[in-house]
């Protein structure tokens, strides 16, 4: 695992220069935004969301962006390194384990440590999001109060998370065995979708933390302790779901065997609103109204959404067009 701020592009313009010194200066900053996109549709939407902070972000629009990226992707994609680097974003590059690459978003899991540990002292408090983040307000939210440590949302439907109030199955026996959670600090989580009451599952993309707490760094260490077990290789091999969703597992152990349930705060529903979610992946109500929405996930929908979808979405006049002249040039 490594970062490093860009070499090539150093001689392109004064923008880079900017652009790496807002990424790091000696003042500490209130809080630095900051994401990973694995591939081109991916570094298109941190180009979204970057535009979104700097209009919408109020106070906090012109706070640090960072977008680590794997280095192929930084040569490969230039026009679009460029384009983020006018946004004066600060691009740093990020290689996980190859062991551990098997399983989806590992590097994902990799560069949110790497992030947390450069935003280590300089920052209050890092925002690691999704690249498909859009925000639409200012995310006041994200100013931790002094007690908090980490800002979450549930994640939004129960997929392979088990009910409160069911046993464990042999999967989630043995992720709590492997990572020695204690059953004395689960706590009911209610799902946005469909209401469901599950054990406590943290949404990954959208993580607001204390730097100094270490939990995105512990995130990497839970996930070291999962990956390599061939049990669980087994289990997911014959189930998708959880060769995907191994790194949110991961999660569950880097915040439980690390921070007081009175240091989590679990964000309002204004914040990480699964923008079409029903369409998509089913849900019990629609979430096409973007009134008052702070920060939403679009997971995309907009490359692949039905017909008319943007005269389905509810909203403030200049926020709908902002997405409809961004986001349908994408």
């Amino acid at each position: 695992m490594y970062f490093k701020p860009l070499s090539w592009i150093l001689a392109l313009s004064t923008l880079t220069v900017v652009s790496n010194r807002d990424a790091g200066g000696s003042e500490p900053q209130q809080l630095i935004f900051a994401t990973y996109a694995g591939r081109q549709a991916e570094l298109l939407n941190t180009v979204l969301l970057t535009r979104s902070i700097r209009t919408f972000a109020g106070s906090l629009s012109q706070a640090p962006v960072w977008v680590y990226l794997p280095p192929e992707l930084l040569e490969e994609e230039r026009s679009l390194v460029v384009e983020l680097i006018a946004l004066k974003v600060s691009l740093r590059t990020s290689t996980p384990p190859a062991e551990a690459t098997w399983y989806y978003y590992t590097d994902k899991v990799f560069a949110a440590a790497a992030a947390e540990e450069a935003a280590a002292g300089s920052t209050a408090v890092l925002a690691w999001l999704d690249e498909d983040t859009i925000v639409l307000q200012e995310p006041t939210e994200f100013l931790l109060p002094p007690e908090k440590s980490l800002g979450y949302r549930p994640v939004m439907h129960r997929n392979i998370c088990p009910r409160y109030d069911e046993p464990l199955d042999d999967f989630w026996h043995r992720v709590y065995h492997l990572m020695s959670i204690d059953k004395a600090v689960l706590f009911p989580m209610t799902t946005p979708a469909y209401g469901d009451r599950v054990r406590p599952y943290f949404n990954a993309g959208c993580l607001v933390v204390r730097p100094e707490r270490r939990l995105l760094r512990n995130w990497a260490e839970q996930w070291s302790l999962l990956h390599p077990d061939p049990q669980l290789r087994e289990m997911s091999e014959g189930d998708q779901r959880k060769r995907i969703f191994l790194h949110q597992v991961a999660l569950v152990g880097a915040v439980l065997n690390n921070i007081e349930r009175g240091e989590m705060l679990e964000f309002s529903d204004r914040i990480n609103y699964p923008l079409f979610f029903q369409r998509m992946f089913g849900a019990e109500q629609p979430f096409d109204d973007i009134t008052e929405v702070i920060s939403l996930r679009h997971e995309s929908f907009y490359r692949n959404g039905s017909p008319g979808w943007l005269k389905q979405l509810q909203g403030p006049a200049e926020r709908v067009e902002w997405i409809k002249k961004n986001v349908t040039q994408q």
